[in-house]
């Protein structure tokens, strides 16, 4: 098991990875149109992902062609903000096993130290308890709420604010 940045090969494999899952990440996501997920749609997104430089994206892997899990750094900002937000999910038959944390972990390094970033901003619905559970231990801290904050699977939820600012030298 290792974790790395996606790359072009891995679009298959994401492909399948996020239609294993569809129904474990439902609940937590976005409704998504049809071919989201495809094959096609994923080599699309690899090469935009690595062409804008905006975000990037880590996998946890059992081996090269079967993803366990995905932690992405998006809109990365520099100037004066310095800053990110992180999204995770890991596989719904391996959830409690500590491999979100090593992901998520490794991550954060990359965004910490090979970025500069100065803050990482991670946001969860109050019901998805193992995340802000997950949140808590990488040491990210509550900083507000917000009522309606994001539309997931066809309803505006309410998301607690949360974020890790940058360890000091």
């Amino acid at each position: 098991m290792h974790t790395r940045l996606l790359s072009a090969p891995d679009a298959h494999a994401i492909a399948d990875y996020f239609r294993r899952n569809h129904a474990h990440f439902a609940p937590w996501e976005p409704l998504r149109p049809e071919g989201f997920h495809s094959l096609a749609n994923w080599q699309s997104r690899i090469r935009d992902i690595q062409a804008e430089g905006s975000q990037c994206a880590w996998l946890v892997l059992a081996d090269e062609r079967h993803i366990l899990g995905h932690c992405a750094l998006s809109n990365i900002v520099g100037g004066p903000f310095q800053a990110c937000f992180m999204g995770y999910g890991i596989d719904g038959q391996l959830q409690g096993r500590g491999l979100a944390r090593q992901m998520c972990e490794t991550a954060l390094q990359y965004a910490f130290g090979t970025l500069k970033l100065h803050r990482v901003m991670a946001n969860y619905m109050p019901a998805n308890v193992r995340s802000g559970a997950l949140l808590e231990r990488l040491g990210f801290e509550r900083e507000g709420f917000a009522r309606s904050y994001l539309q997931i699977n066809g309803r505006w939820e309410d998301h607690v604010l949360t974020a890790k600012i940058a360890p000091c030298d």
